[in-house]
């Protein structure tokens, strides 16, 4: 993997070197230039799949250099072929993650998208509570929570419901591979403008309160979530089993393999008559045969798995 970077590195300047000793020979330099401009970017294209899972369209190039102007020359990179060059050797880690931030600050808000969170109240958590009524347990993983609102969210539902759930031991994970999105969620700290997208005014006076000129979710709600860096194409197993995960809008970008990898990880960890949410444009035609459709279009239920039969000799 090593000589095979470097012999493509120096491919790349061997090209370099042709084109300035040859200039008679040589394209045009507009060509040159669009030729390696393409070379890099397809590169890096391949490293930040294998890093994130993301699948970056071709043609983002101009938008992947916005975003990640600013981090390179905060670290005094000077092009996106020696970037890519740092994330293939994993050669400086804070700038890897900066890069993270900078391209996966995910559009969110509180209860985004309300229909799924009005399925979850009217139907899946009556549902899971009779079928929990022994072991008085509930956990709920937001695998993609970026700044935290979807995770106190669910908090807010929980607590509205907390005569039904006294005694019970409730527990949401917000997880997300930014760490400044994580960092925010934590500090549960918004801007007035954010808990404007979602927030009723009944949510906004009980749960929260005035920060200087923001918003701050109260330490009571705060306690009832734990948030952590987690990457999606990572091994989940060490988080535990769970009741409900949702995983809204991740993968939308992710190639049909890495796709299908996340979905099977997921679906190892719902408990048998667990629920997955999806974004709603999202599918689980990757990883069909692990879950089964419910009537809302973007929750998901797993599929129990096939019990061995016992052969009698």
């Amino acid at each position: 993997m090593v000589d095979a970077l470097f012999a493509s590195s120096e491919a790349l300047l061997v090209m370099r070197n042709t084109i300035a000793r040859s200039p008679r020979e040589a394209a045009p330099v507009s060509s040159v230039d669009d030729a390696r401009a393409s070379y890099v970017f397809a590169r890096f294209r391949r490293q930040w799949a294998a890093l994130t899972g993301a699948d970056i369209g071709a043609d983002k190039r101009r938008v992947v250099e916005r975003r990640l102007g600013p981090v390179m020359r905060a670290h005094d990179v000077s092009d996106l072929f020696e970037l890519t060059l740092l994330i293939e050797r994993n050669g400086n880690e804070a700038l890897i993650e900066e890069a993270i931030d900078a391209m996966t600050a995910g559009e969110t808000s509180f209860f985004r998208d309300r229909a799924p969170f009005e399925a979850f109240r009217a139907r899946i958590l009556p549902e899971l509570m009779a079928a929990r009524g022994r072991e008085r347990r509930l956990r709920i993983w937001c695998a993609a929570v970026s700044t935290g609102q979807e995770a106190y969210s669910l908090a807010m539902m929980l607590d509205e419901a907390a005569r039904e759930l006294r005694g019970w031991s409730l527990e949401i994970l917000g997880t997300d591979i930014s760490g400044a999105a994580i960092e925010t969620a934590r500090k549960g700290i918004y801007t007035h403008f954010e808990v404007q997208q979602g927030l009723s005014t009944t949510h906004l006076l009980r749960y929260f309160h005035r920060e200087e000129e923001n918003w701050r979710v109260n330490e009571h709600l705060r306690a009832r979530v734990a948030f952590g860096r987690f990457n999606l194409l990572s091994s989940p197993a060490e988080l535990g089993a769970f009741d409900v995960i949702l995983c809204r809008n991740a993968v939308t970008s992710f190639a049909p393999e890495a796709k299908r990898g996340v979905l099977e990880r997921l679906a190892g960890l719902l408990a048998e008559d667990g629920y997955l949410f999806l974004g709603d444009a999202e599918t689980v035609d990757e990883a069909a045969p692990c879950f089964i459709p419910t009537a809302h279009p973007s929750v998901w239920r797993r599929r129990a798995r096939p019990r061995p039969r016992l052969s009698l000799v």
